[in-house]
């Protein structure tokens, strides 16, 4: 029987992908605090886990009919994302599938309702919330990702996340689940988004924007997941990242309303162009993820 050994929220913001010496030009002389919150999570967690799959939710792979898993046996190449090439251009990825997992997935996905495929195209493209997240992450783990289906609704990411669950324990995997993704994503515009690019959370779109975020972070570092799910109706006014898709399937795979595993950041609450990022942690208690 298999099981999720941890999971996380994680940002994957384009700033990681930059050197060092830019990272500092755009945040008044300091590093960002994402940066080693990733280096963090692989050297002090993800290395004792040894976890055989990473599930990655991409919150930049939208869909519009179904769900839909990555099932290759293995990806290579180089991206350059259409967004920001600037930053993100011919980044290297290489790494092993994992097809049997993605069919089960696909599955259990079937068997709760949800439409769900898994599909394993050479073609199919790879999003830079999953390549970002490999680049720091991954030394030898298979790599699962997992679309946020546009025209889904907070019950259908909840769907998902139990499917991931389900088909997790069907296998004899060891599982990380990973929410690639932000909080609250709102932009500055063009003419003066140059003015909020430091990580300060000043610089957060609203003040209302950032409470809402703040809030949520606190529930989560209480293990208080029933009370995040509960408040979506509050949250999407804000425009959370892929309606906070990545963070409710990654919830429901580790027991949903009924999870207390608390949450702790790797990372400081942080600005992106106006937009809220943080790495929140949640490892998996020893009597199990609802104990």
């Amino acid at each position: 029987m298999g099981e999720i050994v941890g999971a996380g929220l994680v940002s994957h913001a384009p700033t990681i992908m930059f050197d060092e010496a830019m990272r500092r030009e755009l945040n008044e002389g300091k590093e960002i605090s994402l940066v080693p919150g990733l280096n963090r999570l692989r050297d002090e967690i993800l290395t004792d886990l040894r976890a055989d799959t990473i599930v990655i939710l991409d919150t930049h792979w939208f869909t519009t009919v179904e769900h839909v898993v990555s099932a290759h046996d293995h990806r290579s190449g180089k991206m350059t994302s259409s967004e920001l090439p600037r930053g993100m251009k011919q980044v290297p990825y290489d790494y092993d599938g994992d097809r049997d997992l993605a069919l089960l997935i696909e599955k259990h996905g079937k068997e709760l309702g949800t439409p769900t495929h898994a599909e394993d195209d050479p073609y199919l493209p790879v999003y830079y919330a999953t390549v970002n997240l490999v680049h720091y992450l991954r030394r030898d783990e298979r790599i699962v990702s997992v679309s946020i289906v546009q025209t889904g609704d907070d019950d259908d990411f909840l769907t998902l996340g139990r499917a991931i669950g389900d088909a997790v324990a069907a296998s004899d995997r060891r599982v990380v689940v990973l929410a690639s993704g932000g909080m609250s994503h709102t932009f500055h515009r063009l003419k003066v988004l140059s003015q909020h690019e430091a990580s300060d959370p000043v610089h957060i779109v609203t003040p209302e924007a950032r409470a809402a975020d703040e809030e949520r972070i606190a529930w989560m570092e209480a293990g208080d997941h029933a009370r995040v799910i509960d408040e979506m109706p509050a949250y999407h006014p804000h425009a959370p990242e892929g309606g906070f898709g990545h963070y409710l399937a990654m919830a429901a795979a580790i027991g949903g309303r009924d999870c207390r595993a608390s949450g702790r950041r790797l990372s400081d609450y942080e600005n992106a162009t106006g937009t809220g990022q943080v790495h929140v942690w949640f490892d998996r208690p020893e009597a199990g993820w609802t104990a």
